[in-house]
């Protein structure tokens, strides 16, 4: 987008340079002037018109490079909120893995203490059914 709009402006600049020029000859030949004063206005106008186009150039340098800086500051703001919200997540996911590493482990005993249970009672048991028979 930024492509088309620089070559809308060179156009643009282009047009407005080539109108000038031809508008400011066509007003000179027409006028009732001798060549002398003709060929002295010539190089006024063109003088004029070469002035006026390098301070639109320098214009529009400006704007460009005041455009420029302003969109690298909003992509550096950009990223940086980007960043900070990827550091929330990270710490977020390490909270819920911590919690679940602690769940794992809590149920871990759990299962530990019911399978001590159940081998304790099986050899109870055996223990009995061995003093029986």
């Amino acid at each position: 987008m930024s492509e088309e709009n620089n070559g809308l402006t060179k156009g643009f600049l282009i047009g407005l340079l080539a109108g000038g020029v031809i508008g400011a000859i066509t007003a000179l030949l027409y006028a009732p002037k001798s060549g002398r004063e003709l060929r002295s206005e010539i190089k006024k106008k063109a003088n004029d018109l070469a002035e006026n186009a390098s301070d639109y150039m320098k214009t529009a340098q400006k704007k460009t490079l005041e455009m420029i800086n302003k969109g690298k500051h909003h992509s550096e703001g950009l990223a940086s909120g980007a960043k900070e919200k990827a550091e929330i997540i990270l710490d977020d996911a390490e909270r819920v893995l911590t919690e679940i590493r602690g769940r794992a482990s809590a149920e871990s005993s759990k299962v530990k203490s019911a399978f001590r249970a159940g081998v304790d009672a099986y050899k109870t048991e055996k223990e009995k059914g061995h003093r029986t028979s």
